[in-house]
């Protein structure tokens, strides 16, 4: 028996020791990290920020039990948002100013932060919007993410998106193939989250969660409106406060499941919205509805309301969290350095980043911060114009459009311009962005371009949401398509090898099947330019180029009967 009980006792104590080294690899390992950024969503939409109509319980929960950001900044509109979150730099420096119109995709040799996680042997996983570029190299499994569940352009039912997809039911891009999916979209985006987050939970990962909600249109199933419709809210209200309970609802379950799985603890869990609320959000009687927390603008102002958004962050295993504040100046592009220093990230790349790690201040709010004077913008032209819709932001000042001041201590509504009386401020903001400006410009007059017959990509797909033009330009929806009301514009290209490459003409994309009812099509790229007749019983024509490697400005036209034209919407290139 003696012996019996000495053999049990070692194999107890050696059983421990290999209890204790588990414990101490799953308390050193580096932390999962998740981001959930929801899209056009207001600051004071939630309930724990202000809000009286909808209810956001486990938000709520979530902002009582994190660090909260609460001068944080990000671009007034979606695409420059994310560029900057995912590079840490100001968007401008990486080619994007705008949503489209061939400005909303960063440079093919920007370093983005997915990159660096999966280099630093993450999981890397990509749920919901991307839009930063549907061609190669753009694409999000080009820019370090394994699992991408996604769809094409800046929303669900947008022109370059699969056709007829409406939020319930829809076509999606699975690593890089179409593929149904059933249910509601932002309902889709965390289930299919949480199955890799399951797949993976031995091994560090980086999950992002990009929801298109609330963004327009407000498609919601019909029972996230019931309650606010009793309230008085009108139809269109309902439906995007509906949205914003959908995506509460989802921010419950992804935290229940990650906290079922042990998780939780070690995990860095992030929400924040990718710019302020859109004035389509806006209840069509009046205002009663509607809280901003008291800031002026709403999304593509350079008022606070455009570009102030909450930022949640909470890792119970780093000790941060409580619900503790931090007020300093902060924006988007500083969570790429902050994760990275937060992680233990290695970063080899040579990147000369804008934003610097906040990692300090999750810690200790109070710790040794420096002012910083930092700008926002919101261009959507062809080339940013000096001045523009812009803001000059210091902890204390407001400056806008170089020329109304405000003091955002005393006057967060930006109500009260103080520019006369504070001449040296004005005069010393000015000088900052004018040093700003020097700095940012050189990308103002080149282009992003799509590359044409790689073997990456072959055929490679334009629409026309990626013209470059020299008017204001905001074609995105499908309905612009069938009314024929787009004009025309051209793609910067880049042929990748000498070849005969074949051109893919149609008024609809490939899935529509819609015959052509115009007389001619003309293509102009380099030193070609082609015309040729068109068969009116085909949904497309082909003409075949040869074409020399290089940089080149592709240009379409389809010429109807009368003589009108207008540019070709959707063109296939291939290498043959």
């Amino acid at each position: 028996m003696l012996g019996i009980s000495r053999a049990v006792f070692v194999m107890l104590f050696f059983l421990s020791i290999l209890i204790q080294d588990s414990t101490a690899q799953e308390t050193n390992r580096r932390p999962n990290v998740v981001l959930v950024l929801v899209d056009d969503m207001g600051y004071g939409d939630l309930s724990c920020l202000g809000g009286s109509y909808l209810k956001t319980p486990n938000i709520d929960r979530l902002h009582s039990e994190s660090v909260r950001l609460t001068d944080f900044h990000v671009d007034p509109t979606c695409a420059p948002t994310r560029a900057s979150l995912f590079t840490g730099k100001y968007s401008a420096k990486t080619g994007v100013w705008h949503t489209l119109a061939g400005r909303s995709f960063p440079d093919k040799d920007e370093v983005f932060l997915s990159e660096i996680f999966k280099e630093n042997g993450y999981r890397t996983g990509l749920f919901g919007k991307w839009h930063m570029g549907d061609n190669y190299p753009y694409l999000p499994q080009y820019k370090g993410f394994e699992e991408v569940l996604t769809f094409r352009g800046g929303g669900v039912g947008q022109i370059d998106d699969f056709w007829y997809n409406d939020y319930f039911d829809d076509i999606y891009v699975h690593n890089g193939k179409h593929e149904f999916y059933e249910g509601y979209c932002t309902d889709v985006w965390f289930e299919n989250a949480t199955k890799f987050i399951e797949v993976n939970q031995n091994t560090p990962f980086f999950c992002y969660i990009s929801t298109n909600a609330p963004h327009y249109p407000y498609n919601v199933p019909n029972e996230y409106t019931l309650d606010l419709r009793k309230l008085g809210l009108d139809d269109n209200t309902a439906r995007y406060l509906g949205m914003v309970a959908n995506i509460d609802e989802n921010v419950g379950r992804l935290i229940q499941r990650l906290t079922e799985l042990s998780l939780i603890d070690n995990t860095v869990f992030m929400f924040m919205s990718d710019n302020g609320r859109s004035a389509v959000a806006l209840p069509k009687t009046g205002q009663p509805f509607f809280f901003n927390a008291g800031m002026r603008g709403l999304k593509g102002s350079s008022y606070d309301g455009g570009h102030r958004v909450p930022f949640f962050i909470k890792w119970p295993n780093g000790n941060i969290g409580g619900g503790k504040d931090v007020d300093r100046l902060l924006a988007g592009f500083d969570l790429m350095s902050t994760l990275i220093e937060l992680c233990g990230l290695k970063n080899d790349h040579v990147i000369d980043f804008d934003g610097r790690s906040f990692f300090s201040l999750l810690k200790d709010a109070n710790s040794k911060w420096p002012e910083r004077t930092l700008f926002v913008q919101n261009q959507r032209i062809e080339t940013p114009v000096k001045w523009r819709n812009c803001s000059v932001m210091t902890e204390q000042y407001r400056l806008m459009n170089g020329k109304e001041l405000f003091d955002i201590k005393k006057d967060p509504g930006q109500k009260k311009d103080i520019a006369s009386e504070n001449a040296e401020v004005v005069e010393k903001l000015r000088g900052a962005y004018e040093k700003w400006w020097q700095e940012i410009s050189f990308r103002f007059d080149d282009y992003n371009r799509f590359y044409i017959g790689d073997d990456l990509e072959n055929p490679t797909h334009l629409t026309l949401v990626d013209w470059h033009v020299d008017t204001l330009y905001r074609i995105w929806d499908q309905s612009v398509v069938r009314q024929r009301n787009f004009g025309n514009g051209f793609w910067a290209v880049n042929i990748v090898r000498d070849g005969v490459y074949e051109f893919t003409c149609r008024t609809y994309p490939k899935q529509e099947d819609t015959r052509l009812d115009v007389a001619r099509v003309r293509i102009s790229i380099g030193d070609q330019d082609i015309t040729q007749d068109c068969d009116p019983g085909t949904s497309e024509v082909k003409v075949r180029i040869p074409l020399k490697a290089g940089d080149s400005i592709l240009k379409t036209w389809f010429y109807e009967s009368d003589g009108n034209s207008y540019g070709v919407p959707f063109v296939y290139i291939e290498r043959l």
